[in-house]
């Protein structure tokens, strides 16, 4: 009985590595606090308690608090986000129950579980092996030795979870799971993790330093302006630090971490897994897409449709169950896919084999059985192909398959009417012009061949047999994804193992190639030197039989010219191509272990027209977070230049501190989360060219935008402060002169007023700014403004909010403000939509 199957057994799902650095919500919410700009307002409150100004402090402590709740809630939804990733992305593991081969989640294995290991697979748990056949697996993510380890039943039979499989297939029973793994009690050693950040996190991070110093230095140079100017000392320092603290979006970093967190389920709306988050944002950069054809241009439906067998081409439904068995053998036989009437495992190529075998009632397991394995060489992408050997009577016979023209290279006789006979000249050029008129029909081909007698599986000297030909039908939703592309200014290169001739035909089909001078082969590309390789590299939009070092030469190629360039892989062979390329794509359904580990982006669907959908999406996640940025520097531009204005001069104080921290509070945190999640039409930006990947967040009208805006805020902002005075010294007749403004303002009542109107038009302008901003190209009366329902609850907050601190008494006492009257209210809103008219003219003018 299995160890599984005892009483004391363990419960299924224990099976992970566990995060032991995990942050409390105590620990989250302290950390929200450890910001100097947090110590700078701990300082002002302290000043306010000492100035007897309690209601300021208690503001001051209030905005402290609340901004740190609204953190801890942002990086808790971000990191849920993330725990929702690593589920999807987490590994399965072939296991042996019953006597049958089950998939299952990796993390419900349980010791005793018996695991089936075959290259390109992740070992699920520490294992003891039972059975090797040329198994290697490279262990770096343990030892950090690169080199795979060979296995066998001796002093190396120990596989470790986390390690992968690189050759070769072997079985295992499971020793230790979880935690109690090697890997899982170096996990525990582990003292610091960090999460990975993307470049424009680091752009921000840099940003927001620089603008940490020019705010406090403008600060500085008001609070110094305020000294000589002879005004309250301990209220402009107060209103010097709160200004410095609102000036810099210290919110900023935390909406942009929870908008590339969020974006992980957005991507995954469009059957992308995003494995690492600088990929949502190199994304928007892709010039150049390279696809593999199989599974991800074309359906992966492979069906056996035509085959050639005893120098004739036939029908698949045509051949001969008596003078083609050897032939339907081989390909039964040389195969490591499982076809059972509940289960289909494995490479689709080797299942439509099975399936071509089961019409003329052979089965690998019958087979197995009256011819058993005993030997194997495991399929290589140098070799391009694979040698079963099994026990035949007295004998022995091995089956090659793999293909044609490396078959064919190392055959010197040809089964006919059931006879060996030497294939001469004649004969190879028959199946030769054979392979030809089949590539020409974008048939995939595979050749299998024979030897018999061996101790050992050889693969020279081989008895040709014939071929298959199977049909894989394009993609439709493809074709037009390959035109989507073209407009987007993103090229298409497919790249195949397949002949130049059956690429060409598909390739055409799909619009990638014109012409058959578009096609290059690997035999090519291994006569070019680097820089001629480069400059074909331009030309070419389609790679045949090509190897995995190909592939990695194409990308090199192609980056060396420029190019942003996309990498689609599966197999284990091509986790190289994957990390060399500036976004690898793995297939979420016939990808590798290894292949998904090593790429950035996985596609649960393996279609092409997916990675269309998600360099759409990462356009529009990086256009947000751009509106997002550009919205909050210029409110808190516009913000910075009120205050600068009126103390230049030599004005009353337009603003209180705890109307600087208040209007903080209301729009560096929903608005702006509001403008990086808006829903963007992906058909816009698949009409864009893809932007530089080192581009600057001001440029493209960035920084005219952020000043435009920063400046009408801050004029309307100074128009409503000084409206009332204007008014009063027309009404009496007395010239509007700034010493004449200047003495109205000193008057308590009057200066509170103007204050609320300054107040009030400072916060609600940025809130309309910000419905401005969802769309700087469309005109406000074209926007949907419904399917952004968090903009519009932002929105409401905010007026909530504003309403609150000018009309209900306790908050009108705390925060020194004066009760608005309807028609006050009516031209106040009327002037902070300026931002709104703005953003009209600027669409006529376009």
């Amino acid at each position: 009985m299995k160890y599984a199957d005892t009483p004391a057994a363990p419960a299924r799902g224990q099976n992970i590595l566990l995060d032991v650095h995990r942050k409390t919500s105590l620990e989250t919410f302290l950390e929200q606090l450890n910001d100097p700009l947090i110590f700078v307002l701990f300082v002002a409150a302290a000043i306010s308690i000492l100035l007897g100004e309690a209601s300021d402090a208690a503001i001051i402590l209030t905005v402290i608090l609340v901004n740190a709740f609204v953190g801890v809630v942002q990086e808790g939804k971000a990191q849920k986000a993330l725990d929702a990733l690593k589920q999807m992305t987490s590994p399965t593991a072939l296991i042996r129950e019953n006597g049958r081969l089950v998939e299952i989640p990796a993390r419900d294995l349980i010791p005793g579980d018996i695991v089936c290991l075959d290259a390109g697979r992740q070992v699920p748990a520490d294992l003891t092996l039972t059975s090797v056949s040329s198994l290697k697996i490279e262990e770096s993510a343990l030892t950090g030795e690169s080199v795979p380890v060979e296995k066998d039943l001796g002093r190396h039979n120990q596989a470790f979870m986390s390690t992968n499989v690189t050759y070769g297939r072997g079985e295992g029973v499971v020793t230790a799971v979880g935690m109690d793994t090697q890997m899982g009690r170096i996990a525990r050693l582990i003292e610091n993790e960090h999460s990975e950040t993307t470049p424009l996190q680091h752009r921000l991070a840099d940003l927001g330093r620089i603008l940490s110093i020019v705010s406090v230095t403008l600060c500085a140079l008001l609070f110094v302006v305020a000294v000589l100017q002879r005004r309250d000392i301990p209220e402009m320092l107060i209103t010097a630090i709160s200004l410095a603290v609102a000036a810099v979006p210290e919110g900023l970093p935390a909406v942009v971490t929870l908008v590339l967190a969020l974006s992980v389920s957005r991507m995954v709306r469009v059957n992308t897994i995003v494995k690492r988050l600088p990929s949502v944002e190199t994304l928007g950069c892709v010039s150049v897409v390279c696809s593999d054809k199989t599974g991800t241009l074309t359906q992966n439906r492979m069906t056996v449709t035509v085959c050639w067998t005893d120098g004739q081409i036939r029908e698949a439904a045509g051949l001969r169950p008596d003078h083609d068995k050897l032939f339907l053998t081989g390909l039964t036989l040389c195969n490591d896919a499982v076809l059972e009437s509940d289960s289909r495992l494995g490479d689709p190529t080797e299942l439509a084999l099975l399936d071509l075998a089961a019409r003329f009632d052979l089965s690998r397991p019958d087979l197995e059985r009256e011819q058993p394995r005993i030997g194997e060489i495991a399929f290589d992408s140098e070799r391009k192909m694979m040698t079963t050997l099994h026990r035949h009577g007295n004998g022995s016979i091995s089956y090659t398959k793999g293909s044609p023209d490396e078959i064919l290279k190392r055959c010197d006789t040809i089964l006919s009417d059931d006879r060996v006979m030497p294939l001469e000249p004649s004969m190879r050029r028959t199946i030769e012009t054979a392979l030809h008129t089949l590539s020409n029909q974008a048939l995939r081909l595979l050749a299998i061949a024979m030897r018999t007698n061996d101790r050992q599986p050889q693969e020279k000297s081989l008895t040709f047999l014939g071929l298959a030909g199977m049909m894989d039908p394009i993609r439709p939703e493809a074709v037009q994804a390959v035109r989507d592309f073209r407009k987007a200014g993103v090229r298409t290169v497919m790249i195949t193992g397949d002949r130049p001739d059956t690429a060409f035909v598909i390739a055409r089909e799909l619009g990638i190639a014109a012409k058959p001078s578009d096609c290059l082969s690997g035999a090519q590309i291994d006569r070019l030197s680097d820089p001629d390789f480069a400059q074909e590299a331009e030309r070419c939009s389609v790679f045949a039989q090509v190897s995995p070092e190909h592939k990695v030469r194409i990308v090199r190629a192609l980056k060396s010219s420029g190019h942003i360039v996309a990498m689609t892989g599966d197999g284990v062979n091509d986790a190289p191509s994957l990390k060399t390329a500036d976004v690898g794509v793995a297939m979420g359904i016939t990808g590798t272990d290894v292949a998904k580990n090593a790429a950035d982006l996985i596609l649960t669907d393996d279609n092409f027209a997916t990675i269309a959908k998600a360099i759409a999406e990462g356009r529009g996640i990086y256009a947000n977070i751009k509106k997002a940025v550009l919205f909050l520097l210029s409110s808190n531009f516009g913000e910075i230049m009120t205050m600068l204005a009126a103390i230049l001069m030599n004005f009353s104080s337009p603003l209180k501190p705890s109307h600087i921290l208040w209007i903080n509070l209301i729009t560096d945190s929903l608005p702006a989360l509001a403008l990086g999640v808006d829903p963007e039409n992906p058909a816009h930006f698949m009409r864009q060219p893809p932007r530089p990947k080192n581009e600057n967040l001001f440029a493209s009208g960035g920084l005219s935008c952020t000043l435009l805006y920063g400046f009408l805020i801050a004029f309307i902002s100074t128009a409503a402060f000084l409206c009332l005075p204007v008014a009063l010294l027309r009404g009496v007749g007395l010239p509007l002169t700034l010493t004449n403004l200047r003495l109205l303002l000193v008057e308590p009542q009057l200066l509170a007023r103007c204050q609320t109107y300054a107040f009030t038009v400072l916060g609600i302008s940025q809130l309309f700014h910000a419905v401005g901003m969802r769309d700087v190209e469309t005109s406000l009366f074209r926007m949907n403004h419904l399917e952004n329902k968090l903009m519009l609850a932002a929105f409401a907050i905010g007026i909530g909010l504003q309403v609150l601190v000018t009309e209900f008494p306790y908050f009108v006492t705390a925060f020194g403000t004066c009760r608005l009257a309807p028609g006050e209210w009516a031209r106040l809103i009327l002037l902070s939509a300026a931002p709104l008219l703005a953003h009209e003219l600027l669409i006529l003018t376009q």
